[in-house]
């Protein structure tokens, strides 16, 4: 997803959490405990141990039992052995099923929070009800000086082609209008934004972007770095209405279980927000940050990446670069055309020197780098320039390749020797599987999606959502991993169903393998001891139920740090 200024929404009453308590020894008892040990292997357990700095002390294969003390009559002039130290709290979870908590692999936690208060079309099925919607919020909210918005997707409404300016005008015509679409890489605008922003029939699309045109005029969608032109000219949202964007955020993560996610694309304004929560004690999510390009990463780094920071709660520690674009909207760079769009063959948004250049220099002062392709050509650009790098950058990189969605089968064995991990997100397969078909055709896909093979080559596989463009509850990511089905469970038996992955590796996905994935799996991610104590109270056995039951797992409780911040119905 493109990280992009959005409008100022006015505030919402909605109270800041109060600041986490202090930690405490404390024992959860009675848990049906499902974790993974430091090979990725299943672990069972019937009681934690927590310590006093809210990390895992012990997993106790049985029950717990308090200590006994019956010393023996020390010597004349010894001390009695200490009594052994009891718990500050002891909760009886009443055999319920506990893992860890579940790590997003590639999110963006503000996009999220401004989505969820602002005009989100993500739920509409067609222009009509679209447009309805619109009209409806632009009605509520009388005195706005921009609507903006996002979540629209015109392969969800089967419209074939992209809305325009004119049917937006037909909703919202007198205020400027300006709606990104659901993956983030095209954006909608009315014709008051397209005067706004002094863009003409003249007008040209900067490199790495496109103007949808109709009659020699732009049409109302722009692709990717075209956004630029409309964004620059939008308000940005004020620090009081970032500051309840994350709470929001931050309460939706928590209450489907993610207790850590890699926000790719942090910019200033994102970071402030973040130090800002954490200051007042009210950062519960655990952030793994990637700056928005170079000037990001040095004006809130500096020279090398930041220490973790409030109780391993955040930490920049890398670059998040884009190089093209999206399957829906056409961007994403492939080999050779469209099948659906004859001549189009995607965006590059970085051209190859430049991308090495600015890899190098994150690589130099010790940035882990993660790229965003998606199409097979930009794959293979990726993998060419590490290839290069690799020469002089030596020791542990752990190069990141986000989404790795279409890759030509000739590519996939070069991930493990030269050291990059996949961060592939499940759910989009679902999303897209219908679309990627359409737009590529059957015989150019025999690399998409390859979770399985991906594992088979030993490539470190971490999941995560993408959200906003899906939804963050990483329960049907985990289903999907396994299925290779929708939410309907279509196809019938998946598809391409020789890349499904098993439950365990796809637990592994979002707990372990995308806390690696991050330089933090000395910190959280699998309940080994020394860890932070982040675990998950689930309403079912999801080791043994099928795909779609682990689709619909509820959440009863997410601890952080040994703490209680979320239960289901408070």
């Amino acid at each position: 997803m493109k990280i992009s200024r959005l409008a100022a929404i006015a505030a919402l009453a909605l109270p800041i959490m109060a600041p986490i308590p202090a930690h405490a020894f404390g024992v959860i008892d009675n848990v049906n405990g499902i974790a993974l040990d430091a090979n990725g292997q299943i672990v069972h357990f019937a009681a934690i141990v927590i310590d006093d700095d809210g990390k895992v002390d012990k997993l106790l294969p049985e029950r717990y039992q308090e200590p006994e003390y019956k010393p023996k009559k020390p010597k004349r002039g010894q001390p009695w052995p200490e009594r052994p130290k009891a718990p500050t709290f002891k909760m009886d979870a009443g055999g319920k099923t506990m893992i860890p908590g579940l790590i997003d692999g590639h999110g963006h936690v503000m996009g999220l929070g401004m989505s969820l208060i602002m005009l989100d079309l993500s739920d509409t099925k067609s222009l009509e009800e679209a447009q309805a919607k619109i009209r409806a919020y632009a009605q509520a909210n009388d005195g706005l000086k921009w609507i903006v918005g996002t979540g629209w997707n015109q392969e969800v409404w089967g419209l074939g082609r992209f809305p325009t300016a004119a049917e937006l005008d037909a909703a919202v015509g007198d205020i400027p209008v300006w709606l990104q679409r659901v993956d983030g890489h095209a954006g909608w605008a009315n014709s008051a934004a397209i005067r706004a922003a002094n863009i003409t029939a003249a007008t040209k699309a900067p490199a790495g972007g496109r103007i949808e045109m109709t009659g020699g005029k732009p049409a109302g969608v722009f692709v990717d770095k075209a956004m630029d032109l409309i964004e620059k000219v939008v308000p940005a949202p004020a620090p009081k209405d970032r500051d309840r964007a994350l709470e929001m955020a931050q309460r939706t993560l928590l209450s489907v279980g993610i207790t850590g996610i890699a926000d790719m694309g942090t910019s200033m304004d994102d970071w402030q927000a973040f130090r800002r929560s954490a200051d007042r004690g009210a950062l519960r999510v655990r952030i793994m940050s990637y700056a928005f390009g170079l000037d990001n990463m040095v004006k809130i780094a500096g020279p090398e990446p930041t220490p973790w920071l409030y109780d391993d709660r955040l930490r920049m520690g890398g670059i998040k670069l884009l190089l093209d674009g999206a399957l829906g909207s056409r961007g994403a760079w492939l080999k050779t055309d469209y099948a659906d769009a004859p001549g189009q063959r995607g965006l590059p948004m970085i051209p190859d020197t430049q991308l090495r250049n600015i890899m190098s220099r994150a690589a130099m002062d010790n940035f882990q780098v993660a790229v965003h392709a998606i199409g097979d050509a930009a794959n293979s650009e990726v993998l060419d320039a590490v290839q290069e790098l690799n020469e002089t950058y030596k020791g542990d990189r752990r190069w990141r390749i986000e989404h790795a969605q279409i890759i030509d089968p000739a590519d996939l064995p070069r991930f493990k020797p030269l050291g990059v991990i996949a961060s592939m997100q499940p759910v989009h397969e679902a999303s897209d599987w219908r679309m990627a078909t359409a737009r590529m055709g059957e015989a150019r896909l025999k690399g998409a999606y390859a979770w399985k093979t991906m594992l088979d080559n030993g490539v470190p596989l971490a999941f995560g959502s993408d959200v906003p463009v899906e939804s963050p509850n990483p329960f049907p990511g985990i289903a999907v991993a396994m299925s290779r089905q929708d939410a309907k469970s279509e196809p019938v038996g998946g598809w391409m169903p020789e890349q499904r992955v098993s439950f365990t590796a796809a637990l592994d996905g979002f707990t372990r393998q995308a806390a690696y994935a991050g330089f933090a799996e000395k910190k959280f991610g699998s309940l080994i001891p020394g860890q932070r104590a982040d675990f998950l109270l689930i309403d079912r056995d999801i080791s043994k139920a099928a795909p779609a039951d682990i689709r619909t797992t509820q959440v009863l409780e997410t601890w952080v740090g040994g703490k209680r911040v979320y239960m289901k119905g408070e």
